[in-house]
């Protein structure tokens, strides 16, 4: 079963759509939370989806080669100070596999991409900067890239190929033309994004909420019952620093130390104390050499506290850096600590396991005593990989999956006595 289900649910809210022989890629908009801008590539008269990219910018520009199953998909941004970064990747739409084109570790902001014949490439790029340079808004440099077969793999960085003759370059917003072509395939689309918590009330019901939707209700059986707009609140200021626990028994936060990130506390308040009656109760970080932040988690019978977090680093993520703990609250001490490269999102624990979704598509599951690895598999829906974002166990081996495309699946983890992976 899948809730939230319908045409282009891959891209969410359209920013570009472009046709090919009998395809359409469209992608969406730029999540900020996720760093990424999602690119499918739709069969034009069954609209499933065949290929999926995640950009790491927004999208600008997308082309069809002519003639080979590649998709060019190339953006870009300002980045704030100096800089116009982007990225210029070919998707093999047999492969799923999409190759950088650039080495440069900024790249370039692509705007345009045009394909004259199945040899050459044609792109307009912005300047590397814009320092003392207005016309870097509204200008860019053309070049045409050849090569014999695009396909060859590793691809021929393109990086001293592309700074050609500066033209006019105006920046044209694709979004009404892109919303225009999905209505024309399917009036049954819907910018649904980010499943930020599901839960299961005790008639069966199931309540989730997500970006722009503070509420919705769907029956057992797949209807929906009822819709709550809003949502996408941070909430209020004395809020953001609550941790979300699961069945706590009190409520937890994270308190800023005098040497903050470092120094940091773990705080509590009963559930029927007032906010201000919350009272420190260890050294947010078990370890004096790192500095943590929290993330989702989950208190168990026994009143420990099973959570993920990050260890903060002013280079940005490290392998290593992101983590799941099981804390003795009474000492302060780890029973189990499960170390990995990627961001938690969301997790949960039933049944003896801890369930951990993580932002780069994987469900891993560890043993609540232990926290060794039972398994660990990609999220995938209908053949294309997917993000969990909230994570539900609902009974043995099972789970409500909410992913960033906005959809909730009723999954069955591996080992538990069926097939496992979407019901």
């Amino acid at each position: 079963m899948i809730l939230g289900d319908r045409p282009f649910a891959e891209v969410g809210a359209p920013a570009l759509a472009v046709r090919g022989a009998g395809l359409l890629a469209v992608a969406g908009s730029y999540d900020h939370d996720h760093g990424t801008a999602p690119v499918a590539v739709y069969d034009m008269g069954t609209l499933k989806c065949r290929a999926l990219l995640r950009a790491r910018h927004p999208v600008c520009a997308m082309a069809f080669h002519p003639g080979l199953p590649l998709l060019a998909v190339g953006g870009g941004r300002y980045d704030g100070g100096y800089f116009f970064e982007g990225e210029l990747r070919l998707l093999d739409l047999r492969t799923g596999e999409a190759a950088s084109l650039f080495e440069h570790p900024l790249g370039r902001q692509v705007l345009s991409l045009e394909w004259p014949d199945a040899q050459h490439l044609r792109l307009v790029l912005a300047p590397q900067d814009d320092w003392e340079d207005e016309a870097a808004w509204t200008e860019g440099h053309v070049a045409t890239v050849f090569r014999p077969d695009w396909r060859s793999m590793p691809p021929e960085p393109v990086d001293g190929e592309v700074d050609g003759p500066r033209v006019a370059a105006p920046r044209v917003d694709g979004r009404a033309c892109a919303r225009h072509e999905l209505d024309r395939l399917s009036t049954a689309w819907d910018r649904r994004r980010n499943v930020r918590a599901i839960e299961v009330l005790p008639d069966g019901n199931i309540v989730a909420t997500l970006d722009r939707v503070q509420k919705e209700c769907w029956s057992p059986g797949g209807e929906k019952l009822w819709t709550a707009p809003g949502g996408g609140s941070a909430g209020p200021r004395g809020e953001r620093s609550r941790l979300r626990i699961r069945r706590g028994r009190r409520i937890y936060r994270r308190e800023a130390g005098a040497d903050e990130p470092r120094g940091s506390w773990l705080a509590a308040a009963e559930l029927d104390e007032e906010p201000s009656r919350f009272r420190r109760i260890l050294p947010y970080s078990w370890d004096a050499g790192e500095a943590h932040f929290g993330g989702p988690g989950v208190e168990t019978d026994d009143g420990d506290l099973v959570y993920a977090g990050t260890v903060y680093h002013g280079r940005g993520p490290q392998p290593g850096g992101s983590f799941v703990v099981r804390r003795d609250l009474a000492t302060g001490r780890p029973r189990w600590v499960f170390r990995t490269d990627r961001p938690a999102t969301d997790l949960d624990a039933g049944c003896g396991t801890v369930f951990v979704g993580y932002d780069d598509g994987e469900i891993v599951a560890l043993g609540l005593g232990d926290g060794t690895v039972s398994w660990r598999r990609g999220l995938v829906v209908a053949g294309i990989p997917a993000v969990p974002t909230a994570l539900t166990v609902t009974g043995h081996g099972r789970l409500l999956v909410g992913t960033s495309d906005g959809r909730i699946l009723d999954y069955e983890a591996p080992g538990s006595g069926t097939t496992s992976g979407v019901r």
